[in-house]
């Protein structure tokens, strides 16, 4: 009984001074954090009945705590090698395999009667890249539910737009000179191509376009056709074969002969330029040319040499 009452009044006078030093002593140490005290006193009066209730197991837990916090989870943190980049991080998503199952081209699902699923499916083309099924979602302006009619030909005018807008302002940074044109070539052409073959434009403004497009290309022709890959050449000859202008296209594919000799494409857009115009000695004469060339050839050009050897 004496040793119950010495650990109670040993308790008590511990839990008492604990108390005092939160509620008077501790507020008057503790500096504020961004002008608020950092410390509650009903925490302190919370841990003293605590401490009083279990006099040996709860001031031990609050002392071994108190003695981890300090040791542990107060020292500074080096960052020092610690990274936040995000180029090395790659999200895996699930894939919707109730939409994927039933994924079919938007020229067939135009001809589709359910109004519902056609409206679904242009929602996901929609939410997709757009400029990329600009001619696809075009067909859908004749569709007899008005609703998708109104969804593509919302999208087409906002892209549309979109389009004019960005190569009017790069054509006239191009026409004002400066040490920026190169720069400005070299985003315009692919950026012109990726619409324009997709011919979603009425004939005139598509040939405006075209002309824009082979202006830039002859802006950094002239100035460093070195930065010009065979890529740069035959879109421009494809975009001028599209609006039959054979005497420009002519002097793309001179050019893109002269710069790239042995590149497949040198080859193919002389024989398509041939072909169209029915220059039949000259297209021959470029077949039998490719022939006995060492060039790799893809399986559109092969097959065009099967039909014509």
């Amino acid at each position: 009984m004496i040793a119950f009452v010495i650990m109670v009044s040993v308790s008590g006078l511990l839990t008492l001074t604990y108390l005092i030093w939160g509620y008077f002593f501790h507020p008057a140490l503790k500096k504020p954090k961004d002008g608020q005290q950092s410390y509650d006193r009903n925490s302190y009066l919370f841990r003293a009945i605590v401490m009083f209730l279990c006099p040996v197991v709860a001031p031990l837990a609050f002392f071994l705590g108190f003695v981890i916090h300090k040791v542990f989870l107060t020292a500074e943190i080096d960052l020092a090698h610690v990274t936040f980049s995000k180029e090395r991080v790659k999200t895996v998503s699930r894939g919707n395999e109730e939409r994927d199952r039933n994924l079919v081209p938007l020229e067939e699902a135009i001809a589709v009667s359910d109004k519902s699923g056609l409206r679904t499916l242009m929602l996901n083309v929609i939410k997709g890249d757009v400029k990329k099924s600009l001619s696809a979602i075009s067909l859908a302006l004749n569709s007899e539910d008005s609703e998708t009619a109104h969804y593509a030909a919302s999208v087409l005018l906002d892209e549309l737009n979109d389009f004019r807008e960005n190569v009017q302002k790069i054509h006239n940074e191009i026409a004002a000179g400066g040490d920026e044109v190169e720069e400005y070539c070299l985003t315009l052409i692919p950026y012109m191509n990726n619409v324009l073959q997709q011919k979603v434009f009425a004939d005139i403004e598509q040939k405006n376009f075209v002309l824009i497009m082979e202006q830039a290309g002859d802006a950094l022709y002239t100035r460093n056709k070195s930065k010009m890959d065979a890529s740069f050449y035959e879109w421009i000859c494809s975009r001028l074969l599209d609006i039959r202008e054979f005497e420009i296209m002519e002097k793309w594919s001179a050019r893109l002969t002269e710069s790239y000799p042995n590149s497949l494409q040198s080859y193919t857009c002389r024989l398509k330029l041939y072909f169209t115009t029915h220059n039949k000695d000259k297209f021959f004469t470029v077949l039998q040319e490719l022939e006995a060339s060492s060039v790799i050839i893809d399986q559109e050009t092969l097959e065009l040499i099967r039909i014509f050897s």
